[in-house]
């Protein structure tokens, strides 16, 4: 890989919004609506300049250094970048998305539920590069719980809306889950089962989690989500997905708009209709003319954020659909 010029040394945290926002213009000039300073009384799904701040300084830290040369080059399962798992909680114990051919289904036990919101998916991406990276299907979570936590981007907090507590209901259940696929063309069919954990063994305590355990926390992937993850890993920028923790349908975006611009002919738009679109991310809106009209504007202000870490992704957004412009991936292919 062909390293970039990272030229001096910038300290972020002396700059101010203005200036950050003049810089990151400078690097992509073609994105220009995503980083404008919000004024007062900015309207619903508008960034703060808190949360733009953030995301200003993760694209800027993407841009001055690659991601592997900077340790954070990551991966996720292809199966779940293709359709999404709930964003919030789900009342039933399936759960179901599609992408045109493709379908995905995720089971948990009824007594459990499924996992839903940004931690699962954190999860998943961080389970699926510790798979590619070391080929095994035995994962180490960590000396520690906050340890952990850290490695997914996460602070520690306790009590009853903490943030461990919050991890552990969704590992339960992520861990719990099962994907079934299902491929579909006129030529062939594919179906595939897939446990995502055969087994997790959890030695934390959730009130020590600075306290390392007496034997190591570990996972277990099934046999077959560990050959998929491990077969078609789909690279991502970890910086990218810690600055968009905060929305899971963010992350779904991010990671769905790097992986379909590696394959995008060079010569070619696509356009996907919003009722696609909304079949495949949009879990909580009616099929209706309204329902799809909500969806849109919730997709597009998630979009926003994701464009401001990966401004290279050439997208525009008109009443039909959303069309897709050949663009680079957000990471790029190692040599």
């Amino acid at each position: 890989m062909t390293s970039r010029n990272k030229g001096p040394s910038i300290q972020l945290d002396m700059l101010s919004l203005d200036e950050l926002e003049h810089m990151a213009k400078a690097v992509e000039a073609k994105k220009q609506a995503i980083l404008t300073k919000k004024k007062p009384g900015r309207k619903p799904g508008d960034l703060s300049n808190e949360r733009l701040r953030s995301l200003v300084e993760a694209h800027l830290a993407i841009e001055a250094q690659e991601a592997a040369e900077a340790g954070a080059l990551g991966y996720m399962a292809r199966a779940l970048t293709l359709a999404t798992m709930p964003h919030s909680k789900f009342e039933g114990n399936e759960f179901h998305r599609r992408n045109g051919a493709f379908s995905m289904s995720m089971l948990a036990p009824s007594s459990v539920g499924l996992p839903y919101g940004s931690k699962p998916r954190l999860l998943v991406a961080y389970l699926t590069t510790e798979a590619v990276r070391k080929g095994e299907r035995d994962i180490i979570l960590g000396d520690s719980l906050s340890d952990f936590m850290k490695e997914l981007g996460l602070q520690a907090t306790g009590g009853r809306w903490g943030s461990i507590t919050g991890l552990k209901q969704q590992m339960t259940r992520l861990f719990s889950s099962s994907v079934h696929c299902h491929w579909e063309n006129k030529d062939s069919t594919s179906i595939a089962n897939m446990p995502i954990v055969s087994k997790a063994q959890l030695w934390w305590d959730p009130k020590n989690p600075d306290q390392t355990g007496l034997w190591e926390s570990t996972v277990r992937l099934g046999e077959d989500f560990f050959a998929e993850v491990v077969a078609n890993p789909v690279p991502i920028d970890l910086r990218a997905v810690k600055a968009l923790k905060q929305s899971p349908m963010a992350l779904d975006i991010y990671f769905w708009l790097t992986h379909r611009m590696s394959y995008l002919r060079k010569s070619h738009a696509r356009h996907i209709p919003w009722a696609a679109l909304q079949m495949q991310f949009g879990a909580s809106y009616p099929t209706t003319a309204q329902g799809i009209r909500d969806f849109h504007k919730k997709f597009v202000e998630q979009l926003r954020k994701v464009q401001a870490v990966y401004p290279q992704a050439q997208i525009e957004d008109s009443a039909e659909g959303l069309i897709l412009k050949p663009s680079p991936s957000h990471v790029r292919k190692l040599s």
